[in-house]
């Protein structure tokens, strides 16, 4: 009996080591456990924290950029009205009837990288297409072929300018023998032009409109012949009996001492004179194309602040008080 009850006493022994073991596995396993869900749980967290400091990182960019982008728009904005003004500004000095080609008031500076500059020219010497066409008459048209040449226009190509133009402004329908009357996508106005933006509507006169400046050397205001005293190299030598070489020496000596045209110094007062000193006045055909001097006075404006530039271009009759002609911006 005792041995039995040793026996059973070990036993039970084992059975109560075997509980201990088992439940003490059991709370390993359970801590084991509880270990990776904290493990994953601070993982799934630190990954949350990250997205949500990316999001609020990108905000945050997007927003200087923004910001950024608002405040340079609004500076270039700025800088656009100061240019416009400062145009507008030396546009209104050159109003003045005080002011001439050669007046120092024709240029300012205001701060850094601020300022204008004006430049004021004779309109009479450009070609106003206006008087040129009233009448078709040859001298004319044919001042018309010669600077269509100067400026490298090759003869077919004049003879269809020419006559398209011709057609344009006429008030019949009948085409000339290169020129262009009313067809599909195409309707000539007939009747003078208003504007020489006109011209980029008239067939063969396209390539001729596409290039920078190509409206410098015409105009619709003067109403007149060509005043020489302020007429472009190109204008002059599309006058008959005038040369080269004449048209050099006569542009060197107009601008007088100063080298400025339009001031005291200038030798000549009149186209006539100028012509009587050339010693072509005799010939009647260059007579008949020259006039002045014109009261008529083309101003380019050019305002400026930091890197943006503003232009104003105005034609004005000075003659007592100013009379504004024609006004664009650009």
């Amino acid at each position: 009996m005792g041995a039995l009850r040793k026996s059973s006493g070990a036993v039970s022994d084992r059975r109560v080591a075997v509980r201990e073991f088992t439940s003490t596995a059991r709370d390993s396993e359970s801590v084991r456990e509880r270990v990776r869900r904290y493990r994953r749980t601070r993982g799934a967290a630190l990954m949350l924290s990250l997205w949500a400091l990316f999001l609020l990182s990108a905000m945050v960019i997007y927003w200087a950029l923004d910001i950024n982008a608002r405040l340079a728009l609004s500076g270039n904005a700025n800088r656009t009205l100061e240019a416009e003004a400062l145009a507008c500004s030396g546009a209104e000095i050159a109003l003045h009837p005080a002011t001439n080609p050669g007046s120092s008031v024709l240029a300012g500076s205001f701060g850094r990288n601020q300022g204008y500059r004006v430049r004021v020219t004779g309109e009479g010497g450009r070609i106003d297409l206006g008087w040129l066409l009233n009448g078709e008459k040859p001298e004319r048209i044919e001042l018309l072929r010669k600077f269509l040449e100067i400026k490298g226009v090759d003869l077919n190509e004049r003879d269809r300018m020419i006559d398209t133009l011709l057609d344009w402004i006429d008030p019949d329908n009948s085409v000339r023998l290169n020129g262009a009357e009313e067809g599909p996508g195409y309707k000539p106005a007939n009747k003078m032009i208003a504007r020489l933006e006109e011209l980029k509507k008239i067939k063969g006169w396209e390539e001729f409109t596409s290039v920078d400046d190509w409206d410098s050397d015409l105009t619709l205001d003067t109403k007149a012949g060509i005043d020489i005293l302020w007429a472009s190299r190109d204008v002059l030598l599309s006058l008959p009996g005038i040369n080269e070489q004449l048209v050099d020496q006569f542009i060197t000596l107009r601008s007088g001492p100063d080298g400025i045209q339009g001031t005291e110094d200038d030798p000549f007062r009149s186209s006539q004179e100028a012509l009587t000193t050339l010693g072509i006045a005799q010939l009647p055909q260059t007579a008949a194309l020259v006039a002045g001097p014109i009261p008529i006075w083309r101003v380019i404006s050019e305002g400026k602040s930091g890197d943006v530039t503003r232009t104003v271009r105005m034609v004005v009759r000075k003659q007592g008080s100013a009379q504004l002609l024609s006004w664009k911006e650009f």
